[in-house]
């Protein structure tokens, strides 16, 4: 696929790596600005079953200064 487009690009070497950076760049916009987007609700990222425990209890703190 990626020599397909190679050949069909036009210009030398130099034109054609620039024009596929451009297209490269295109195509990272176009999921960044659209299809993350509209993907990202379908996600199943919140969805946490993690136990959280004790939420607001009493956290056991060392003292530094007990040590000396």
């Amino acid at each position: 696929m990626y020599g397909w487009i190679w050949r069909h690009l036009p210009g030398n070497v130099w034109l054609k790596a620039l024009v596929s950076l451009v297209l490269v760049l295109g195509v990272v916009y176009l999921l960044f600005e659209y299809v993350f987007p509209w993907a990202e609700p379908l996600l199943p990222f919140n969805d946490v079953t993690v136990d959280q425990g004790m939420v607001g209890g009493p956290v056991a703190v060392a003292d530094a200064g007990a040590a000396r």
